[in-house]
């Protein structure tokens, strides 16, 4: 899962675009309820301006659906319906949470009690990790980080339980309860603190503790069980289909819900009203911030650009996007599923462009950004070719001008060619250190940050096409006068 990491990317090479809204003399409880109609015409909208190839959404209200719908095409050419299956991503953890939360009130686990003393084989390293409780791990101020845990180790893991163990030598990065850090492990460790309490797979729990009891008969957290089709990157606005990166998804407590925009709109009419699988106590809990962070249990509160305060959560994978997000003052609920995962995020714009409407609000569209952002990185790239090119051509010229000239004014004029591909060295590592010391590999960086990746390969081979072309040459013509640069 790539939150934090989404971020970071797209802090190095493109804004995020945002919505902004106007209030209107409507705004607030008393606005017009949203109709259908009116979530159609921003929606389809909102996928002409960002060009994502679907969208699904479910807009919801007092605890009864409102609207569900698809909009645009799948990877497998197919219209995108309300029923066709995503990857939701991170929104996960707030079902896993309410996983826990149905042990929790059956009294199979002790949320403020030690995860050590409820879950056999976890044993982190740092001595601190006997304090972690199940709380901890849920609100995400375990200690467990990016940082310290080794992530691209547990990501082949074939099972929770091996999961777990390999977390054994783990240090934390801060004592349990003191800091919040986003970090997948917390929540993969209370999805096996699930089986281990309940007894059963933890796909196989939820779908029984949480998707039946909510009527949500197309989800699951496999797609052995619900088969989902591929996901999309960006390339300079071409949309192509490709799988979702391997990585430990199936039975992912963080990060490895299938489900559709029908199914996310009966879970949202949890969350605002209606039959959930848990009491009032429960939820609250769930929805209530850590002392160290405004992280709750899969939820965070959220300052709409128009003053809302809703309760919100994003979902990034590498091929996925998803945001879902209510407003407690209007009892609105919303859902937004993409099938494309361009270099900043679009579904979270849209969920706070449906949360305006829903207030009386008039929001711009999640606007063009991407596009502009696609062109220009394009634009980018093949100047920089072409400047290679032009380079390239050129340096007979250039190497007959410079001839017999000191060694180290040749190597100050060729430096600079050189500084594009010693960026693209560092490029993973910049982004780990945006990334809050995430782990980034190059196989990650051809996914949805694509045409950054593109771009910077482009100056970096231009610029050592260029300075190859011109010491050859220079040589070249050394050896044909019988001259060579001095040495100063």
């Amino acid at each position: 899962m790539r939150t934090r990491f989404t971020t970071a990317v797209a802090a190095a090479g493109i804004a995020a675009s945002t919505v902004s809204a106007a209030p209107a003399a409507a705004a607030g409880a008393g606005a017009a309820p949203l109709t259908p109609a009116a979530v159609d015409a921003y929606l389809e909208e909102a996928l002409d301006d960002t060009g994502l190839p679907g969208v699904s959404v479910a807009v919801v209200r007092d605890g009864r659906v409102v609207h569900t719908a698809g909009y645009g095409r799948g990877s497998d050419g197919e219209p995108v319906t309300e029923d066709t299956p995503m990857r939701i991503a991170s929104l996960s953890k707030s079902f896993t949470a309410m996983a826990v939360m149905t042990l929790v009130e059956e009294g199979a686990v002790d949320l403020d009690g030690a995860v050590a003393e409820q879950l056999p084989g976890f044993s982190p390293g740092d001595p601190r990790a006997d304090r972690i409780t199940v709380r901890h791990l849920l609100d995400q101020t375990s200690g467990l980080s990016d940082t310290t845990v080794d992530i691209a180790d547990l990501e082949d893991a074939s099972s929770l339980e091996e999961y777990v163990s390999r977390l054994d030598g783990a240090e934390l990065a801060a004592a349990p309860g003191t800091r919040m850090e986003y970090c997948n492990a917390n929540y993969n460790v209370a999805a096996r603190l699930v089986e281990a309490a309940s007894g059963e797979r933890f796909g196989d729990y939820v779908r029984e503790a949480v998707f039946e009891p909510l009527g949500m008969e197309h989800s699951a957290l496999s797609d052995a069980d619900v088969p989902v089709p591929d996901g999309h990157n960006s390339l300079y606005g071409f949309w192509l289909p490709r799988a979702e990166r391997p990585g430990f998804l199936d039975d992912s407590g963080s990060g490895g819900v299938i489900s559709t925009a029908a199914d996310m709109g009966r879970w949202l009419t949890a969350h605002t009203g209606g039959d959930a699988p848990v009491g009032a106590e429960s939820l609250q809990a769930m929805y209530a911030p850590s002392a160290a962070d405004d992280y709750a249990m899969g939820w965070s509160p959220e300052t709409a650009p128009g003053g809302a305060e809703l309760m919100v959560h994003s979902g990034n994978l590498f091929t996925y996007n998803a945001a879902q997000g209510f407003d407690p003052e209007t009892g609105y609920g919303f859902a937004v599923l993409s099938n494309g995962a361009p270099l900043a995020d679009e579904t979270y714009p849209i969920m706070l462009g449906l949360a305006a409407l829903s207030r009386g609000e008039r929001p711009d569209g999640p606007g063009t950004a991407r596009k502009a952002a696609d062109a220009a990185l394009a634009a980018a790239g093949a100047l920089a070719l072409g400047l290679g090119a032009a380079g390239a051509a050129r340096s007979r010229r250039w190497a007959a001008r410079r001839t017999g000239r000191p060694v180290w004014r040749t190597a100050l004029r060729t430096a600079p060619l050189l500084l594009p591909a010693a960026l693209f060295a560092g490029y993973p590592a910049a982004v780990s250190l945006l990334s809050n010391g995430r782990e980034i590999t190059w196989d990650q960086m051809f996914y949805f940050p694509l045409p950054l990746t593109l771009t910077l390969a482009a100056a970096a081979l231009a610029g050592l096409g260029t300075a190859a072309a011109r010491l050859l040459r220079l040589r070249a013509a050394a050896r044909s006068t019988g001259t060579v640069g001095s040495p100063s």
